[in-house]
């Protein structure tokens, strides 16, 4: 008798088939029944630890640096209304992740969304773009946290060389007014090796760990929000929307719209819950409650964090690595500045976690799938992690980090994230067409409006980021296109059935 080979995970059972060629598509009923029967991944998260998992993601470089850039280059004190343009995108997209999530509570997030309704092609676009959205999340956050740590080193005499804390070739100005040219970003690669090694542990242990992080950012937010409320100068609003400077994204209400489509990159996070769904102990209950309970909580938070910043100091001056703890330091608040900046450092880590817990998930499912190769897919035999995509994750986003800066980052990540909210939003109005009878435990409120509106709410703030960001796009799904039609299409599982 055969012994069965427990690392690469369960037996791979061809699930049923709709459609044909680049169309073929999984059925919502195989899927929910591979759900039920595969537990290579121990289920471990319950609606807390799911709701801790999303605002571990959402609250991090949003809300600690580029809350200032955004105000500083594109919005003035506006970036409040920017964040709420965000939010409001983001809240229909999370109402229909929250109803795939509990219909097909599988680790593959808007991935599998698209597989049981738009088809494979699709299936792999949304993959593909996925690495945008989670990978470089992770990269741009790893570049916020290493600001953090740099700059809260220096305030307790520790200096690191400044060739090893930015990007490569960015140019770093020291204490004394000199210049040096960065070689690479030293501290973004550690935090990186960190991660992906508590990751590969367990996710029983990193959820652990993320829940002890959000409490401890929260609650330095919430202290933020308290002490620097009293140093805010009414007149620091004023002009609220500062008029045009003659480029399109700088100020005036497309420099709003712009800032939006940036600042966007703050709530990708609540569907990375959704990437968490094979791990869930009830994940047709919890799913939803922590996709959109995260995403309200921190949508309150980022407005008011935003209105405080600008209001403390002028929006022309937050153009730096760590607003947050420049504008404690100018409210006066002294000793809480150092606090910020370490529940900065904590909190951006938890966002890391997060990215790269999602990012590995994805890779998972894609491999057992057949669109990435089988090892991909094996499963450690004491962790039961997916360690071989965790450990590679990992290196790229170490890479990538150490020579990227942050805005470079996170515009890809934000137009990647849009792109999934897209067919996500039109893919659960698909499913609702074609299958109105499966029982749904969600059902997103007034679907007809709600889906429309995430699809045209996304599409509008793509439309607003710059020209080279839709490049760099396209250039990644040509070479995703090279992969798919060069091996995918001829190994997936749908094929050889």
């Amino acid at each position: 008798m055969s012994v069965p080979d427990l690392k690469a995970g369960p037996p791979r059972v061809t699930p049923p088939v709709n459609g044909v060629g680049l169309w073929r598509r999984k059925s919502i009923t195989g899927l929910q029944a591979e759900a039920e029967t595969d537990h290579s991944l121990k289920r471990a998260l319950g609606a807390v630890n799911l709701t801790a998992l999303g605002i571990g993601a959402i609250i991090g470089t949003g809300i600690f640096v580029l809350t200032g850039t955004v105000a500083a280059q594109n919005s003035g004190p506006a970036v409040v209304l920017s964040f709420i343009l965000a939010g409001v995108a983001s809240v229909f997209a999370a109402l229909c992740y929250a109803e795939f999530a509990s219909l097909v509570p599988m680790a593959g997030s808007a991935y599998t969304y698209g597989y049981a309704t738009l088809g494979e092609f699709i299936a792999w676009i949304i993959g593909w773009d996925l690495i945008l959205e989670y990978a470089l999340g992770a990269v741009t956050v790893a570049i916020g946290w290493s600001g953090y740590v740099v700059s809260f080193l220096n305030g307790i005499g520790i200096h690191l060389p400044a060739e090893l804390t930015a990007a490569r070739g960015q140019v770093v100005t020291l204490a004394d007014g000199s210049h040096v040219t960065a070689i690479f970003n030293l501290p973004a690669v550690i935090i990186i090796a960190i991660v992906t090694t508590l990751l590969v542990v367990g996710i029983r242990e990193s959820a652990n760990v993320n829940n002890v992080i959000v409490f401890v950012k929260v609650a330095v937010v919430l202290l933020f929000i308290a002490l620097a409320a009293k140093a805010i100068n009414p007149a620091n609003w004023h002009p609220f929307i500062p008029p045009n400077t003659g480029v399109r994204d700088q100020f005036g209400w497309t420099g709003v719209a712009a800032g939006a489509g940036v600042v966007f990159f703050a709530y990708i996070g609540f569907d990375a819950v959704s990437t968490a769904a094979q791990e869930a102990k009830n994940p047709q209950k919890d799913m939803p409650v922590g996709i959109i309970g995260s995403l309200l909580i921190c949508t309150v938070l980022y407005i008011l964090v935003s209105g405080i910043a600008t209001g403390v100091m002028p929006y022309t001056e937050l153009n730096v690595p760590d607003p947050i703890a420049v504008v404690a330091d100018r409210a006066g608040l002294g000793w809480v500045s150092g606090l910020i900046k370490l529940g900065a450092i904590a909190g951006l880590s938890s966002v890391i976690l997060v990215m790269l817990l999602g990012q590995s998930r994805v890779f998972w499912t894609m491999s057992k799938d057949g669109l990435l190769p089988p090892f991909v897919a094996r499963i450690h035999p004491k962790f039961q992690t997916p360690w071989i995509t965790s450990i590679i994750t990992g290196i790229g986003v170490a890479i990538f980090s150490a020579i990227l800066t942050v805005r470079e980052a996170g515009s890809l990540v934000s137009i990647g994230t849009l792109l999934a909210f897209v067919i996500v939003s039109v893919g659960i109005l698909v499913l609702r067409m074609r299958e109105p009878n499966l029982p749904r435990p969600f059902k997103a409120p007034i679907i007809w409006f709600t889906a429309p509106m995430g699809a045209l709410s996304a599409l509008y703030l793509m439309v607003s980021l710059p020209p080279h960001t839709w490049e760099r796009l396209i250039i990644w799904f040509v070479l995703g296109l090279f992969v798919f039609f060069g091996y995918s299409r001829t190994h997936s599982r749908l094929a050889r059935s």
